[in-house]
Parts: C-alpha cells; structure tokens; sequence
C-alpha cells in the first residue's frame, strides 16, 4: 500500500482511540483529539489520569475502548509507544499512527508482522487532516 492508501483505511474507521491525549491544548496529545472533533469524526481520548478531555470521557486504557475504534493515534513516548503496541493490538485495532516523535523501531515491526496498517513514517495527523488552532 501506498502511504495515501494507509492514511485512507486509517481515517475509513467509525472511531478513533487518541492514546496519550492531553488536557493541555498545546500539546500535541490535544491537538490530535481536537483535530478529529473539528473533522467530525468520533475520538475518544485515552489517558488514565484524568475523567475527560475537550468534554469527552476517557478511556483509562487502549483495553477500555469501545469496540468501534478500529484505529488509533499515539503521541506517547517511544518506550510508551513499544509498551502499548501489543495491546493494541490484542484489542483488535488494526490501524495505528505513530505521530512522529512516538515511533519505536520496534512496535513498528511488530505491527507489521501483524498485519496491522501501521503509519510511522514521519506523516502528521494535524497536517493530513488540515488542523486549524481555535
């Protein structure tokens, strides 16, 4: 597949999982979430420390999230991003996008030895998606 092709089947989701979402609204784990919002697309944040984010309930885990989200983002930490991989995909999620920064060599590998459509080659969420600051 091309990388316009994987971005397609990744944004083909009903809903998505925004793994390492942020109540700052300048970090990039807010962003992200906002970015899907302004796309009218179904986001849940998933972030065990806080009840909700942008007014939407979290998720405490990549586990606890429902079973329409079939891709997620990750604005984690590299050893975050190898640590969460795997249950990812144990959930089912068959779409992952590495917001450049959260790439582990690693968890790439393993995504594609799973067969999961995996975006880790620098492409941005906020760029693709046309992302706008309110």
């Amino acid at each position: 597949m091309t990388i316009q092709e994987q971005i397609e089947q990744f944004l083909a989701s009903p809903a998505f999982g925004v793994v390492g979402a942020s109540t700052n609204r300048h970090k990039y784990g807010n962003k992200v979430l906002r970015c899907y919002l302004q796309n009218n697309k179904k986001a849940i944040p998933v972030n065990p420390n806080e009840p909700e984010i942008e007014g939407i309930p979290c998720a405490a885990t990549i586990s606890d999230l429902p079973s329409d989200v079939d891709s997620i983002s990750m604005i984690t930490p590299p050893a975050v991003t190898a640590m969460l991989v795997p249950l990812a995909i144990e959930k089912g999620i068959k779409n992952i996008w590495m917001q450049p920064g959260a790439e582990h060599p690693e968890a790439v590998k393993l995504c594609r030895d799973q067969g999961i459509n995996v975006i880790a080659d620098g492409s941005c969420l906020l760029v693709v998606m046309g992302y706008h600051e309110h």
